[in-house]
């Protein structure tokens, strides 16, 4: 089964990290993108996900290439909306029989939402100023 996820509710890591279990894996690896109070030398105060109303296919089709690529559990969910400064905006999973493998199935993972998933990223900085940011 495919766990990908877009929410605007925050993100559940146990679910993720269930949808990845299974008893042949000696190694979970978790990442999780948590927003910064930073970027480019400046303060951030907050930001907002904005996704495309396709983008949860989009995820999905990443989890399940991923997936087939390695042969491993892979799981993600995205939030999207206003979030704040240590809000988590991104959960990635891998599970596999040893640690080099699950770190590299969660880092594919990741590097692919990242280029494949349409969701947009918008700063609010501690100056008034707000930009898009990777469009």
């Amino acid at each position: 089964m495919t766990y990908a996820l877009v929410s605007e509710e925050p993100l559940d890591e146990a679910a993720i990290r269930r949808a990845v279990e299974d008893d042949a894996s000696g190694a979970v690896v978790m990442f999780c993108g948590v927003v910064r109070d930073h970027d480019g030398g400046k303060a951030v105060r907050s930001l907002d996900y904005r996704a495309h109303p396709e983008a949860g296919r989009f995820l999905a089709d990443c989890v399940e290439r991923v997936r087939t690529e390695t042969g491993y559990a892979v799981a993600a969910a995205h939030r999207v909306g206003d979030l704040k400064i240590g809000d988590v905006a991104l959960f990635a999973a891998a599970s596999a029989p040893h640690r080099a493998q699950a770190f590299d199935a969660c880092e594919r993972l990741v590097e692919l939402i990242k280029h494949e998933v349409p969701i947009w990223k918008r700063q609010h900085y501690d100056d008034g100023v707000s930009e898009w940011v990777g469009l």
